[in-house]
């Protein structure tokens, strides 16, 4: 079975095909088309993971293209890794699209939407099973054009169309690493298959060094596509696209990608032990600051944001500490449970019509399904046990407990995990409970239709269920179908006890300031005002962001200055001079004898005259 897997993709392709040529002939009912096709898709996942399960897999290939005495191949994998995220992306996906058919109703651009949405898809299914550099690099800058189209999707605003070429610019700074890392392991390997780059590695003769720089040159990939320190500015800003696409971004696809690049480059990682340790410092910085800033967002939707930024902090320390299993599996739960999340802030921003959460409050009374999911969500994102975040969360802590060389991380990652905790609690009590703060948008919240709320209670199920199958009672199953030769570390009832105790502390936390109103928050915003505006400012990276950008267009003007006046003044110049000259010249030659014996004369009379100036 895992042999067709390339019908996958190539469904959401056919689909993007059809609406392109034929949306307008079926106007919103267009978007049936992409549904069917993800739908299609996600049996054939399921299919497939099912038959890899019971130990099947598929490697094809074929001869792509003839460099001298190189064959460079093209082909698609698919195994556990492969097999557990096409399952996670088809089913986020379709319930991505199921949601947009209501959300996105009547706007004027839906079938464009629904075009780009289902590009975007196909280009993470292809980057999932993709097994070589090249192919990957495809579909990652198929997905980078799509984020920037849907992100910049009601572009008549102009802030829209900042936030996505914002998120285009900033994304490619670190592809020109990755394609730089590509470059160099095919010089070096001869092949830009990462089974073959492996078994080079794994031979142990290339230098370490060259390893490490590789690595690092691939990470920065990762770096801008999953939003890590400090790249991560264009994730926020991401918000200014229509909110499934906040969701797809968020949980399934884009940042996906870029915690994947490091899964699928990890024998190269491992190999270059400074790379790793970079990975992993990275990752605590990410999780800790990102975290820190979502406790003062107001709006909804950026809040979950950073909480996503935070969460893609968490992967990436665990794959930089060898945690390759925890980190795949924090990824498949991490994008149920956000994806509940996005879209349940979507539901209540179609029912509220604002993004404030200090203008909501009450709303639960008015959305008891997007309440109750968002919680479930909330919980799940908390680690709160048996939710999916739980178990993966756990395993990521116990991964940093266990790494020698920085042992800070494990305390940033769960400083981290209590504010995450805090500051999700206290978006759904000021969304959902306490008395309405503006009473016009209460009496005009309504719950979202079937199509809407639909989606919210299937993604619900694995929000609460998808971590039972990596739980320590199940035999951690799912990390050892992932890597069958994962050496998992001790269970430690004190990490454990950690986990839970920080989680119940940030939702008591987070109650008693919120809820109860034990603290006053504004006396308290008072006290701590250079705390509260660093937080505020976002730590000030998208000051110094745009303080380069300024700078480097003020050198870009500079220099268009230079080539003007300069450059083109003194080329432009001497062809003036030159042609000034020949017009002057074309004067004396009219055919006249007379004109021709007095230029000669005038010539031989300067001649000598320079001659004796010379000394003759």
């Amino acid at each position: 079975m895992p042999h067709n897997a390339w019908a996958i993709p190539g469904l959401a392709l056919l689909a993007y095909a059809l609406i392109v040529f034929f949306g307008r002939r079926f106007g919103e009912r267009a978007a049936f088309i992409p549904i069917i096709a993800l739908g299609g898709s996600f049996v054939l996942a399921v299919i497939n993971l099912l038959a890899v399960i019971g130990g099947a897999t598929a490697e094809v290939r074929f001869d792509w293209l003839h460099l001298g005495e190189r064959t460079i191949t093209m082909g698609y994998r698919v195994g556990p890794v492969e097999a557990v995220v096409l399952f996670m992306v088809t089913l986020v996906s379709l319930m991505v699209l199921l949601f947009s058919k209501g959300y996105m109703h009547g706007d004027a651009k839906f079938n464009r939407f629904f075009a780009n949405v289902t590009l975007f898809i196909t280009g993470m299914l292809l980057l999932v099973i993709a097994d070589n550099f090249l192919l990957f690099l495809v579909a990652w800058e198929v997905m980078g054009l799509c984020s920037y189209l849907l992100i910049g999707h009601w572009f008549e605003d102009l802030d829209n169309a900042k936030a996505a070429m914002k998120a285009f610019l900033t994304t490619r700074l670190g592809d020109v690493g990755l394609m730089l890392g590509v470059w160099m392991l095919f010089l070096a390997t001869g092949s830009f298959r990462f089974d073959e780059i492996t078994k080079e590695i794994s031979k142990g003769q290339m230098d370490v060094a060259f390893l490490t720089l590789a690595a690092l040159a691939l990470f920065s990939g990762a770096v801008g596509k999953s939003a890590q320190v400090p790249l991560h500015i264009w994730l926020p800003d991401a918000m200014a696209g229509p909110t499934p696409v906040s969701a797809l971004i968020h949980a399934a696809t884009m940042v996906a990608a870029g915690v994947f690049l490091v899964a699928r480059s990890f024998p190269i990682f491992q190999a270059a032990p400074d790379a790793m340790l970079t990975v992993a410092v990275i990752g605590a910085i990410t999780a800790l600051m990102a975290a820190l800033i979502a406790t003062v967002q107001t709006d909804i939707k950026k809040s979950l944001a950073y909480s996503t930024v935070s969460q893609l902090g968490f992967m990436m320390l665990a794959l930089g500490v060898g945690g390759f299993a925890a980190g795949i599996f924090h990824l498949l739960t991490h994008a149920f449970f956000k994806a509940l999340l996005f879209l349940g802030s979507g539901s209540v921003i179609h029912a509220a019509h604002t993004q404030e959460m200090h203008k909501m409050g009450g709303l639960f009374r008015k959305l008891p399904v997007t309440g109750a999911t968002f919680i479930i969500g909330t919980l799940a994102l908390a680690g709160i046990p048996p939710l999916a975040g739980f178990f993966s969360k756990d395993e990521i802590l116990l991964e940093a407990f266990h790494f020698e060389r920085a042992p800070i991380l494990f305390w940033m990652a769960v400083f981290a995990a209590f504010l995450t905790a805090y500051y999700m609690t206290r978006s759904v009590i000021l969304t959902f409970f306490g008395k309405p703060r503006d009473h016009h948008v209460y009496d005009h919240a309504h719950e979202s239709p079937p199509i809407m709320a639909l989606p919210l209670l299937i993604l619900a199920v694995p929000a609460v269920f998808a971590g039972l199958a990596g739980a320590p009672f199940a035999g951690s199953w799912l990390q050892h179908f992932i890597d069958p030769h994962v050496h998992l570390p001790e269970p430690s009832g004190f990490v454990q006890n950690v986990a839970i105790g920080v989680s119940v502390a940030g939702i008591v936390v987070a109650f008693l300031i919120y809820q109860v109103g034990i603290l006053n928050r504004q006396a308290a915003i008072r006290v701590l005002k250079p705390v509260y505006v660093l937080f505020k400012q976002k730590f000030y990276f998208d000051h110094v962001a745009m303080g380069i950008v300024a700078v480097t267009v003020a050198i870009s003007r500079f220099v268009a200055t230079v080539d003007k006046w300069v450059v083109d003044g003194l080329v432009n110049g001497l062809g003036w001079f030159v042609f000034q000259m020949g017009q002057g010249a074309r004067r004396f030659a009219a055919g006249s004898a007379q004109a021709y014996a007095m230029v000669m004369a005038l010539a031989i009379a300067v001649g000598l005259f320079v001659y004796q100036a010379m000394g003759g």
